[in-house]
């Protein structure tokens, strides 16, 4: 199925965002946004869990429970994601390099389930992952799972609404393009925001 040409620049932007923040996290070497190579360390355990200030939301070993102000852990597994039920505290917690990753990766992995697979996957059905390279590994399989439930898309599936069901946003009342734009518009913010922790934890001592 040829791809529509109104989904080409969002396929794109999404494939530099994702190539761009799976770099970041793994290196060796990383586009600076110019085409200038640079160098970038491995992502640690450590820094996979580390917290920035007090209080932070991150994901915790289940028998450890939830972190401060967190009601739950969300997901399966050994480790679940600091949350509470709605209404989210106010205001919000911040999160770690961890919770911000596994959060992306859930809402791909969701996504791409509710788009074209089975149409029932549910936070508590998705394996929080403590370590870094599980992290990774379930980044990877989430946008990889992400972008063929894209290439599956045909123009008349991009205006239908609700061609999503994913349970956790708007994506049953909007046409399918706009969730494609979110979708993007998620990578790239919370890309952004692991790169800044990185940053902040490598000049952490001086």
């Amino acid at each position: 199925m040829a791809t529509p040409p109104r989904l080409i620049p969002l396929l794109q932007q999404f494939d530099f965002a994702r190539g761009r923040l799976a770099d970041r996290m793994t290196g060796p070497v990383m586009d600076s946004g110019n085409g200038t190579d640079i160098e970038v360390a491995s992502m640690t355990d450590e820094e996979y869990l580390w917290e920035p200030v007090p209080g932070c939301w991150s994901v915790r070993r289940r028998s450890a429970g939830p972190g401060p102000g967190a009601t739950v852990l969300v997901g399966a597994g050994d480790w679940g994601r600091d949350a509470t039920p709605p209404p989210h505290p106010t205001p919000p917690p911040f999160t770690t390099l961890a919770w911000r990753l596994s959060h992306l990766s859930e809402l791909l992995a969701l996504r791409a389930d509710h788009t074209n697979g089975s149409h029932t996957l549910t936070r508590d059905d998705y394996v929080v992952a403590g370590d870094v390279a599980g992290a990774i590994e379930a980044f990877e399989s989430g946008a990889t799972a992400w972008r063929e439930a894209l290439l599956s898309a045909d123009d008349a599936a991009l205006d239908t609404v609700g061609h999503s069901t994913y349970p956790h946003g708007s994506d049953p009342e909007d046409p399918f393009i706009e969730t494609v734009w979110w979708v993007n518009q998620e990578l790239l913010h919370h890309g952004a925001e692991i790169a800044m922790i990185r940053d902040l934890y490598r000049a952490r001592r001086g």
